[in-house]
């Protein structure tokens, strides 16, 4: 029997939270880092170092010997530069020396970093600020300490400062409507965030042997396996003794790390798991996950295998995405999401679930947008993940009440009677009242709802901020309707019920997959956008700028450089799988066809001298001679499509990789993968599908 772990002893073990903070701090002091929070005003150098000198103690004690400023580039991943304690004192000795000073804020080289434009090439300078709200933590021996990343104008370079930004927003405007329902208790909404991680496990001898996978992530050949998930057999299914190992192994950092990792299990595809956190506050969720991803790939590679987080690692088995649910709470812990069991509590619920329909529907398009990617465009519209056109799923029960406050009908029975908000006593709505509905991009499932667009390896920090802006913008519509009427309970009924029927066309429970709903969504008015180079123009429209730099969440140059930085991103990943391709066709695939035809070419010789019969070689010959003809004469185009793709910095780089690039990427697969499947296997170049997913 292995050693039994403690799981409460060992939880948050390499966590500098609040527990240790109230232990290791003066009274004095924790108390001014709690109303640093509260109140976002900044901390006095006499308080930073008292916190920065228990924080190296502790760390120290943890193994560390080294801190780093942790951040979130705009790159999607993070960023880390490693300095030692030391400090030398003469004699050739050192002391182990941290400074209020340097906990509070770095200096990183910022040239390297995607900007958009935010930064001049001679302005290298990147600073990081420590984020009070987040814990530093000890790992690989030394102190991460969460900090925003901006640039030497002050511009934000980063993916938490927006989010903190938005989280601000959201909260200050749902206090005001909770303050309007007589609720003035709560100091503080919390945009609270669950980000559900998909991923592949591959033997690391078999990934080694595939330049695509190494190169971009995902197979851009494999002709299909003769089984792929088509039994249903890995879902859910008894996990392999080598993958339980990693997942225990990757609970185990994760709990040490104070991650709140709740549910591990195989997928549906081959090769194929899910882990699963207990949702919290969106920066520590944004953080987390974003640790979650990392770690994942490091515990693999202990284990001998690969973790891929690409969306769509092999063709014709499901992809990889990121539930994320969202909702928002109070201080004193109320889900507001949660229906009430009086009219006042109903009354309250319908406005927060009313000014989420309005702002999905109103800005959908910044939604699509921001799940909008080259990797997520392989995913998104297939079996396994939600159709690029957004709607909202809300279930029978729910959908019956929302149609009786449009209709001004009793939800429960036929005939006519007037229900009004606030007044008349709504029934409390049961969770789970029906199914799941894992067609719908956006599920309302019991006390929140769950954005399923995301990409399995984008940050969440993006669609966070989105929903964290729609929604403080409906509300504060909301609030300045209300704060102003005579007659509230008339005025929030008008309001409610203006809000579900003008915006109900985004509502929709069926099956997403259906081309029928393509047609209804169009009819309605709904956008699709089906790929990223046609989503992302839709980002900086002019009523997606108006609102987030209203709400003060970006300036106008912080979100255009971020569309800037998403559109290079998508022709730099193209161009990189095109180059992939071109190298891989002429240097593995066609070497290896050559090699097999010579080989059959010289039996077909021999059996035509010999008078033997050699039909089937023959013809064998022929369908691989032509078919490699096809796929040279292909990729000599893409190579030189890849030579002129505009240099222009606009749109227009972006719709020639989708239009030309992918399409002839499209023609040579279709060809390579035929030529794979005609081959001799010992002879192919590098591992199959069937033993990649079947290893």
């Amino acid at each position: 029997m292995g050693e039994h772990l403690n799981v409460p002893e060992i939880f948050g073990s390499d966590v500098f939270n609040e527990a240790v903070m109230q232990q290791r701090l003066s009274p004095a002091v924790y108390h001014a880092w709690k109303n640093s929070i509260a109140t976002g005003l900044p901390l006095e150098l006499p308080v930073a170092n008292e916190i920065a000198e228990a924080m190296k103690v502790w760390a120290i004690e943890h193994g560390a010997t080294h801190f780093t400023h942790w951040f979130q580039p705009m790159t999607g991943i993070t960023a880390e530069k490693h300095d030692s304690f030391i400090e030398p004192i003469g004699d050739g000795r050192v002391i182990m020396a941290f400074s209020g000073k340097e906990l509070v804020q770095g200096e990183s080289d910022a040239s390297s970093f995607p900007s958009g434009g935010l930064r001049a090439t001679f302005e290298a300078r990147g600073y990081t600020a420590w984020d009070p709200t987040a814990f530093a933590f000890v790992k690989d021996g030394s102190l991460y300490i969460p900090t925003c990343f901006f640039s030497y104008t002050g511009a934000a370079l980063d993916k938490k400062t927006p989010l903190l930004r938005s989280i601000d927003e959201v909260s200050r405007e749902a206090i005001r409507i909770l303050r309007l329902f007589g609720d003035q208790e709560t100091k503080r909404i919390i945009s609270c965030v669950g980000a559900e991680q998909e991923y592949f496990l591959l033997p690391k001898d078999l990934y080694a042997q595939r330049e695509d996978l190494r190169l971009t992530g995902r197979t851009l050949f494999g002709a299909p396996a003769p089984k792929g998930q088509e039994m249903g057999d890995h879902y859910y299914g008894t996990i392999r003794t080598r993958v339980s190992s990693f997942m225990k192994d990757l609970d185990e950092q994760l709990w040490r790390l104070g991650i709140l990792s709740k549910t591990k299990h195989n997928e549906v595809a081959p090769c194929q798991h899910e882990m699963a956190p207990v949702y919290t506050d969106a920066n520590t969720a944004c953080d987390n996950n974003q640790l979650v991803m990392e770690i994942m790939k490091k515990c693999a590679a202990k284990h001998n295998l690969v973790c891929l987080l690409h969306e769509k690692p092999f063709a014709g088995v499901n992809g990889s995405g990121k539930h994320n649910n969202w909702s928002l709470a109070t201080d004193t812990g109320k889900n507001l999401f949660s229906p009430g069991k009086t009219p006042r509590q109903n009354a309250q619920f319908l406005v927060f679930l009313a000014a989420f329909v309005q702002g999905v529907d109103e800005y959908q398009d910044f939604l699509r947008s921001t799940v909008a990617f080259a990797g997520n465009d392989h995913r998104l519209g297939a079996n396994e993940a939600p159709p690029a056109i957004l709607s909202i799923f809300l279930g029978d029960e729910l959908t019956a009440v929302v149609d009786s406050i449009i209709n001004g009908t009793n939800y429960q029975e036929p005939e006519k009677s007037v229900m009004r908000i606030g007044v008349d006593v709504l029934p409390a709505i049961p969770k789970d009242t029906t199914d799941r509905n894992r067609t719908s991009p956006l599920a309302f499932t019991g006390n929140k709802f769950e954005f399923r667009m995301l990409g399995s390896s984008q940050s969440i920090s993006g669609p966070n901020i989105a929903l964290n802006a729609i929604m403080a913008e409906e509300l504060g519509k909301f609030a300045d309707a209300l704060e102003k009427a005579v007659d509230f309970d008339a005025t929030l009924q008008t309001l409610i019920c203006d809000a579900l029927t003008n915006h109900q066309r985004i509502i929709f429970n069926g099956n997403g997959y259906s081309s029928e709903w393509t047609l209804e969504a169009a009819r309605r008015g709904l956008s699709n956008y089906a790929s990223t180079n046609t989503a992302l123009p839709s980002y900086i429209s002019e009523k997606n700028l108006d609102l987030v730099t209203r709400r003060r969440i970006f300036s106008a140059e912080e979100f255009r450089a971020r569309y800037e930085i998403h559109l290079e991103a998508y022709v730099k990943t193209v161009r990189i799988e095109a180059r992939t391709m071109v190298d891989m066709i002429r240097k593995q695939i066609l070497p290896a066809v050559f090699d097999y035809t010579r080989d059959l070419a010289q039996s077909v010789a021999l059996k035509q001298a010999a008078g033997v019969p050699c039909k089937s070689e023959t013809e064998l010959l022929n369908r691989l001679s032509t078919t490699a003809d096809r796929l040279y004469e292909t990729c000599e185009a893409l190579n030189t499509h890849v030579q002129n793709i505009p240099t222009v910095q606009d749109l227009r780089r972006a719709d020639y990789c989708h239009d030309v690039l992918l399409r002839d990427m499209a023609y040579a697969r279709k060809d390579a993968d035929t030529l794979e499947a005609l081959v001799g296997k010992s002879r192919w170049p590098y591992p199959t599908y069937s033993d990649l997913l079947f290893y």
